[in-house]
């Protein structure tokens, strides 16, 4: 027997006994260890998404466990492997996917938003999205596999390279992870942030931080790189102040990265663009070099996935986990789908 988590709506997670699911040909069933809960799972919970969730609904796509069974006709996956899931289902005929960009596919099916999650501790899904993991990688980190594939996607498309120096615009659990892997990547990197425990845990994992309030941004960045600017500004704060900061801060040919969803047109300063020869890089998701990449640094512990891990908590809390993430103070809040209750 299955447990499963649906939103009802109306703010509303109740948890239930469901059927299993028995994989078909070229998909595999997946026992859950754990799932995170994202800033896009909230807005579900809030009901911002309900035009596009079908309620009851099963969430969640950032997620670890083991293969439990395997459909016909899939090859290269074991029963009792450890592994993850690239939450992309594409359909290979449009305009993107001929392109080589399936992971904006003008029909692309975002898994555990618009079809069944995570959030349950048995889940079937096509093979193809079925990401292995090192056996020795603790499942808790590799629920971060996700966001940090997230990450890597932004700083790649960002086409930062060491020595640069890159500002992110934001401290949450994306603008963290950003700068953990820009600094991986050799670059000098400088977070902002208003929050003083976003702002906290940023210095604790090693990275520069500024408080935006009570220090002059512009003439920190000047210093810090001689005069030039920044050469990489990911904005990750979905705010107009931090759309305006992020353009102030560029150098010359510097490049802009919007990574935060931003649900309202925003102002920006396109005589800055046109004087200073700025780039607009928009970052959506991920590919699959993205999430091979995500393994390796959260393996490494290059992204130190368990220190931005602050609550675990089982199934049945799973509504508590939504308030407590709503409420803040918390930075990332797994789910423990496979503990037995």
């Amino acid at each position: 027997m299955n447990h499963s988590a649906h939103y009802v709506g109306d703010h509303t997670f109740v948890v239930e006994r469901t059927a299993v699911v028995p994989p078909g040909p070229g998909e595999v069933r997946i026992d859950v260890a754990y799932t995170g809960i994202c800033g896009t799972d909230l807005h579900v919970a809030h009901g911002a998404m309900d035009q596009r969730v079908r309620v009851p609904a099963v969430i969640g796509h950032e997620m670890s466990g083991r293969i439990a069974e395997v459909g016909p006709g899939v090859a290269g996956h074991r029963v009792g492997d450890p592994v993850t899931v690239m939450p992309l289902d594409w359909c290979g005929d449009c305009p993107a996917c001929r392109a080589g960009n399936s992971h904006i596919c003008h029909r692309l099916t975002f898994v555990g938003i618009d079809s069944p999650g995570a959030m349950q501790r048995s889940w079937t899904v096509p093979a193809r999205i079925v990401v292995p993991l090192p056996a020795d990688l603790p499942l808790t980190h590799a629920a971060l596999i996700e966001p940090t594939a997230v990450a890597v996607h932004d700083v790649r498309r960002s086409r930062l390279t060491a020595g640069e120096h890159a500002v992110v615009v934001g401290a949450g659990p994306v603008g963290l992870l950003i700068g953990t892997v820009a600094r991986a990547a050799g670059a000098e990197v400088t977070v902002l942030e208003l929050d003083p425990r976003r702002r906290a845990l940023a210095t604790e994992l090693g990275l520069r931080t500024v408080d935006p309030a009570t220090v002059d941004v512009a003439r920190h960045v000047h210093e810090t790189t001689g005069g030039a600017g920044a050469a990489v500004a990911f904005e990750v704060s979905g705010s107009a102040a931090g759309v305006r900061t992020a353009t102030d801060l560029l150098a010359a040919r510097g490049r802009l990265v919007v990574v935060a969803i931003h649900p309202t047109p925003r102002e920006v300063d396109l005589h800055r663009v046109f004087w200073r020869e700025l780039e607009l890089i928009g970052v959506r998701v991920y590919e699959r070099e993205d999430y091979t990449e995500a393994v390796r640094l959260v393996h490494a512990g290059l992204v130190p996935a368990g220190r931005l891990i602050t609550r675990v908590v089982p199934l049945p809390e799973v509504a508590e986990a939504f308030r407590a993430l709503a409420a803040g103070g918390e930075v990332k809040i797994l789910v423990d789908c496979g503990v037995t209750w």
